[in-house]
């Protein structure tokens, strides 16, 4: 088992949990408008969402493996390029980080875990990344495929659950913090940017 390449995971899961997604900024709007009971609601729907796209990766592409090394490859050089495209998705993007409460509806705890489970799952967006990001982080030589995602899946899901629930629970002084600072879009901004292209170069390596 190469630990190296679980603490890499790790790290690029918590940058990635850190950088300013439609996820996050959504939880953080719930909390700033609501409350953190609400916010904290969402975080755990998202989260839930994601075992359904580990068990989706991990059959299809455990199979895959078994199957065709170079095919595996190609895999991991498409997923490297999809990062790198969502890395020139994000220098295209504006720099500014809008926070505004007003047009996010009320709705209840139960509602909004269901929404959140419902917009993970069913967003191909996920899956994709999955696929781009996964495959690269195997860490084990003896340790099943499907088992190893699901480790992989795992560890993504408690890292951005902690990271998550902490951005549901300061919500109201990281709301305070975006508002002051102007230049903290910019600065996530390119965080974005290097973290994307910092993972599409580890998975090539």
């Amino acid at each position: 088992m190469n630990y190296d390449i679980l603490i890499s995971f790790i790290l690029a899961t918590t940058a990635l949990a850190f950088s300013p997604g439609p996820d996050n900024i959504y939880v953080l709007m719930q909390s700033v408008a609501h409350g953190k009971k609400y916010g904290l609601a969402t975080v755990f729907g998202l989260i839930s969402g994601c075992i359904v796209h580990t068990t989706l990766l991990a059959f299809g592409v455990s199979a895959i493996i078994k199957n065709s090394a170079s095919l595996f490859f190609t895999i991991k050089l498409l997923g490297a390029l999809y990062l790198l495209y969502l890395a020139y998705q994000v220098f295209r993007s504006p720099s500014d980080l809008t926070i505004s409460e007003r047009s996010v509806p009320k709705k209840s705890p139960g509602q909004l875990y269901k929404q959140g489970f419902i917009m993970n799952v069913l967003n191909p967006k996920v899956s994709i990344f999955f696929l781009a990001f996964f495959p690269g982080f195997l860490f084990s030589d003896t340790m099943s495929t499907v088992w190893q995602f699901y480790v992989l899946g795992f560890i993504f899901m408690g890292v951005s659950l902690i990271i998550f629930s902490v951005i549901a629970i300061l919500a109201g002084s990281i709301s305070i913090y975006i508002k002051s600072h102007r230049k903290i879009g910019s600065i996530l901004k390119w965080l974005q940017i290097v973290v994307f292209i910092g993972i599409a170069i580890l998975i090539l390596m």
